[in-house]
């Protein structure tokens, strides 16, 4: 019987993500949690073959988690299942260590089949996102100017870029205004921008938001 950890903040999605879980007779829920930390006290604490995790997190986000659960427990396959697009956080993710990346538009099927291929050390990604990594491996080209900035930076983008205030994300990331302010600036110069409407629609003309 192989273990899950489920981590979402949303207490219907974990629900539903342990139900179907529950329909393979290969595998159980060995816990679940509702934020980033509580993700790591689980994973620290609760034996398990995999983890189920979502991106947008209280108090630590799911690349952070992330993070941590690779440096600890390196062996330990992550699959990230989230609402955000594999545009947005994708390649991102698995660089960082994921195994695996699915949106939350995914079928019961994908989801099963994913959680059973990445505990056998396999990676799961759709497969247009394999075209675009394929493509990317073969093609020497310049990389877009945001793959550049840091994993903080680059959240920092994406949130602007989908109308967040400076304010609304440090309240979401549990940092400063004065933090967030310097962030903002860093990702402006680095991509060359001016304003928070030029970041907008370069974050629109990439993907990167809808």
């Amino acid at each position: 019987m192989l273990k899950v950890i489920v981590v979402d903040d949303h207490p219907v999605v974990r629900e539903g993500l342990k139900r179907i879980i529950a329909e393979s007779p290969e595998l159980s829920v060995a816990a679940e949690a509702g934020d980033g930390e509580e993700a790591l006290e689980m994973v620290r604490t609760r034996p398990c073959d995999v983890v189920l995790l979502d991106i947008t997190l209280p108090k630590r986000n799911g690349l952070e988690v992330l993070k941590q659960i690779k440096s600890e427990s390196p062996q330990l396959p992550v699959l990230i299942m989230s609402m955000h697009s594999e545009d947005e956080y994708a390649v991102r993710m698995l660089r960082a260590g994921a195994s695996g990346y699915l949106t939350k538009e995914s079928t019961p099927t994908s989801l099963l089949t994913a959680i059973k291929k990445v505990v056998v050390g396999g990676r799961y990604v759709s497969a247009q996102l394999a075209e675009r990594l394929a493509f990317d491996l073969s093609h020497d080209t310049d990389k877009p100017a945001h793959e550049m900035l840091s994993d903080r930076e680059y959240q920092v983008l994406v949130m602007l870029s989908s109308g967040k205030t400076v304010t609304e994300i440090a309240t979401e990331l549990v940092l400063s205004v004065k933090t967030i302010s310097t962030y903002r600036v860093r990702v402006l110069e680095k991509l060359r921008l001016k304003n928070n409407a030029e970041l907008t629609r370069y974050a629109i003309q990439k993907g990167l938001v809808a």
